[in-house]
């Protein structure tokens, strides 16, 4: 297998909320319009953005982690994408240098040049300095440029450029527009069925990027292939069925690629809106905003009893941080209101002000460890005794509970299902 070579940009900047997300999306959405082919992709855990990203490019976002994915799986979805792609564009993760790894660690492997977006609201000539500190820092990255956002004026803009050397130029100047702001909640942005106006949001950001340096292709990057190792069908005749609606939609699509890969049949429904369990051997409850919709969840008495019998017969359930709030007693808001849900699980869980959870981790099941994450603001009691907890990918204390009961798995953590295919293939068996 050759390499393969496609146009790429990698999108960083110095700190979280610089925009780098309504930038990405805008980049994406611009080049789409053009009639070019745009694949983005995530690095890190998350599933907020990508669905963003995917709207704002028309195809399905993947995350990019070298710890949680793994190098080779990495490369192999870059090499895969630029096999028909007309641009790649990877949005990175907090800063530029935070975390281990970071987005630094990603692009100088991948070879990808990177474009830092610098929130250029309250600043003038600093900006130069900001810039230079970001390409200078660690030797080895490759700088495109600098994308100053929330750019107040003309004159703003000049004022941020000219003190940027000639091989630190400035991509584009983008107005402060408050019609193209994605809106946030408690966990991150807004999700992207939730936002009725997402469609003119991302074009109105798309019509900025025109005019600028970022509307013409950046350098190719040849991307070499991987040898990837053929998956067992583990779960062949089994068919899973998935939550997935507003209250649950936390779920990696290579997730549900790989259950398919294994040879199961996916079945999804609404806990929201369905009053039946659809026919189906497992059931996979996904992390999501189950505090969002308590009445709507607690009222769905039809559906708690097909999963109540489903239990009863013995079949597997295996349910990530808002999957596995919806199985306990009871759940409450961040207002304070409670409501009844599936009582499956001994306990109950409050949303709190402050974040209760957040990083890599690593969590040993039966049949191998599965790599992922946590990133939640409930706490939860519970009378049950952990099988076992995670280990922290820093190495520092324990991670989340792992919880068995009645044949049901669950955690707040997050697992990515490529990590090991066949422990991913033991969460649906009995």
């Amino acid at each position: 297998m050759t390499p393969r070579s496609c146009p790429a940009l990698f999108l960083t900047a110095p700190a979280s909320h610089q925009g780098k997300t309504t930038v990405t999306a805008a980049l994406a959405r611009h080049h789409r319009n053009q009639g070019r082919k745009v694949r983005v992709f995530k690095t890190g855990p998350d599933f907020l953005d990508p669905y963003i990203l995917e709207r704002a490019s028309g195809h399905t976002v993947y995350g990019l982690d070298l710890w949680m994915n793994g190098e080779d799986d990495c490369r192999a979805r870059l090499h895969q994408a630029a096999a028909d792609a007309d641009l790649i564009l990877v949005e990175g993760s907090m800063g530029l240098l935070d975390g281990t790894p970071s987005s630094a660690d990603l692009a100088a492997l991948l070879g990808i040049p990177l474009a830092a977006v610098i929130d250029a609201a309250g600043m003038a000539q600093t900006f130069a300095a900001v810039a230079h500190g970001l390409a200078s820092f660690r030797p080895g990255l490759s700088f495109h440029g600098f994308i100053a956002n929330h750019v107040a004026s003309e004159r703003h803009a000049d004022m941020l450029a000219e003190q940027l050397p000639s091989h630190l130029p400035l991509l584009a100047a983008l107005r402060r527009d408050e019609a193209v702001r994605l809106p946030e909640r408690h966990l991150g942005l807004v999700q992207a069925q939730e936002i009725a106006d997402l469609d003119a949001r991302l074009d109105r950001a798309a019509a900025q990027i025109a005019a600028t340096a970022l509307a013409e292709l950046p350098p190719a990057v040849a991307f070499p292939a991987v040898p990837q190792a053929d998956v067992p069908k583990r779960l062949a005749g089994q068919r899973i069925a998935i939550a997935r609606d507003a209250a649950f939609a936390f779920v990696y699509p290579a997730n549900l690629e790989l259950l398919a890969q294994l040879g199961a049949e996916l079945a999804f429904f609404s806990p929201l809106a369905d009053a039946a369990l659809p026919d189906c051997d497992s059931v996979y409850l996904p992390g999501g905003y189950p505090e969002l919709h308590l009445e709507t969840l607690s009222a769905n008495t039809a559906l708690k009893a097909d999963l109540h019998g489903h239990i009863q017969a013995g079949k597997p359930l295996y349910a990530e941080c808002g999957g596995m709030l919806y199985l306990l007693d009871r759940l409450t808001n961040r207002q304070g209101d409670s409501a009844a849900m599936l009582a499956l699980l001994p306990g109950e869980a409050v949303l709190q002000n402050r974040l209760c959870g957040l990083g890599l981790q690593e969590m040993a099941f039966p049949a191998g460890s599965l790599r992922g994450h946590t990133f939640h603001y409930t706490r939860l009691e519970t009378s049950l005794s952990p099988t076992t907890h995670a280990r922290k990918a820093s190495g520092a204390g324990l991670g989340e509970a792992l919880y068995r009961h009645k044949g049901m798995l669950a955690s707040y953590f997050h697992a990515y299902f490529p990590s090991n295919p066949l422990a991913t293939a033991s969460l649906f068996l009995p």
